[in-house]
């Protein structure tokens, strides 16, 4: 693809999920899918449509289809689309009973698994690790590959959806994310990652006008489920390009463009299990929370988080080029920082500290848009920014 046909390409699709966007919202509340504020939530806003994540896939499907008339993508690519198309379909098929009628985690754990088994099927398949330090290569065993790669995918598509607590956040981050990986898919002439991240890109851009805060739809569980198969995808192609390519240490590249939604994820998981809790047992404590006690608003805390994630992928952008021992001392670096940051905004901590918690309940009692339901479970927690 050359640069005009990319532009072409975030335009048709930003077109199509901006044109979508009114049509779903209408179309949720008319059968009756909006988000249902209780005392669990912050969001007490009533009435307020899900399923925007329809169009978000709209305005996608509707990029990967221009890009395909314009540059004929090689046979491999266009059977990559079609395993995305095929397992995306899946996910939005899920989102939409749960935005409906709520499901429980292991119908939603079980599609996202069928989901994944759909992608790998048809090529995206993570094959090769390259050992840092010596270089050497090894190819994996298929049956290593297909269960590496699923838990990827299901991992990255699940902390999406827990991110998605904010108005704007999911689609701000993941249109942070997706312009990142787009940008090394092109660096490494991976054009499968190029196309799918424009569209993705374009399709993101169009919708968030109507769900940066304060929001008119959510995305709900159908757009926070779609963006984190997408990513994880996108991810993918950027560790086969980079391997190729002989980078050292290639799959820390997709893991610092996705550090923010992995590391909410990751630290999680910590803090439950540090209290003593079922690390399955939802919380107030992610970091839209904690962003949310010391900013004050929902606009501060969604935009300290894209700043935050842009930070990280600067990072990868920069680490994508390093080489040698310099990219492992590097990649230390940013994980002992990034452990510092955890602990100092509480992350890895089990409760918020009071000021917070008052700051946090006031929040909620002026009416604010933010969202953050707590669920009984980890794949029921987000979906609805």
């Amino acid at each position: 693809m050359d640069l005009g046909q990319i532009g072409l390409c975030l335009f048709v699709a930003a077109l199509g999920s901006a044109v979508a966007t009114p049509f779903v919202s209408w179309l949720a509340r008319s059968l009756g899918v909006v988000d249902q504020p209780n005392e669990r939530k912050v969001s007490q806003r009533d009435n307020m449509p899900l399923l925007g994540g329809l169009a978000v896939a709209t305005g996608t499907a509707l990029g990967l289809g221009s890009a395909l008339a314009m540059s004929g993508t090689a046979a491999v690519g266009e059977v990559r689309f079609e395993g995305f198309l095929i397992g995306a379909l899946l996910l939005l098929v899920l989102g939409i009973v749960d935005d409906r009628s709520g499901l429980s985690a292991r119908p939603k754990l079980v599609v996202q698994i069928l989901a994944a088994l759909v992608a790998v099927n048809f090529g995206f398949r993570i094959e090769e690790f390259r050992e840092p330090l010596s270089g050497v290569e090894y190819v994996l065993p298929v049956w290593l590959q297909w269960g590496i790669t699923t838990l990827w995918i299901v991992a990255v598509t699940n902390a999406m959806n827990l991110v998605d607590g904010l108005d704007g956040e999911a689609a701000g981050i993941g249109c942070i994310i997706a312009i990142t990986l787009s940008v090394i898919c092109w660096q490494i002439d991976q054009h499968v990652g190029v196309v799918l991240g424009v569209a993705l890109v374009g399709a993101l851009i169009g919708f968030l006008p109507f769900n940066f805060p304060p929001a008119k739809i959510f995305l709900g569980d159908t757009g926070a489920l779609f963006i984190g198969y997408a990513l994880s995808l996108l991810a993918i192609q950027g560790y086969i390009g980079g391997h190729r390519k002989a980078a050292i240490l290639t799959f820390a590249v997709p893991i610092l463009a996705l550090a923010v939604p992995l590391l909410d994820t990751g630290s999680s998981i910590v803090r439950r299990m540090r209290s003593g809790r079922p690390i399955l047992d939802a919380d107030n404590l992610h970091l839209h929370h904690r962003l949310l006690a010391s900013e004050g608003s929902q606009r501060g805390a969604v935009l300290s988080l894209y700043f935050l994630t842009a930070c990280f992928c600067i990072i990868a952008l920069s680490f994508s080029r390093l080489r040698g021992y310099v990219a492992i001392a590097f990649f230390g670096a940013v994980v002992l920082l990034t452990v510092r940051l955890l602990w100092n905004m509480g992350a890895l901590h089990g409760e918020l500290r009071s000021g917070d918690v008052a700051e946090t309940e006031s929040e909620s009692e002026t009416g604010g848009s933010v969202q953050g339901p707590v669920d009984d479970d980890v794949a029921s927690e987000g979906g609805r920014g």
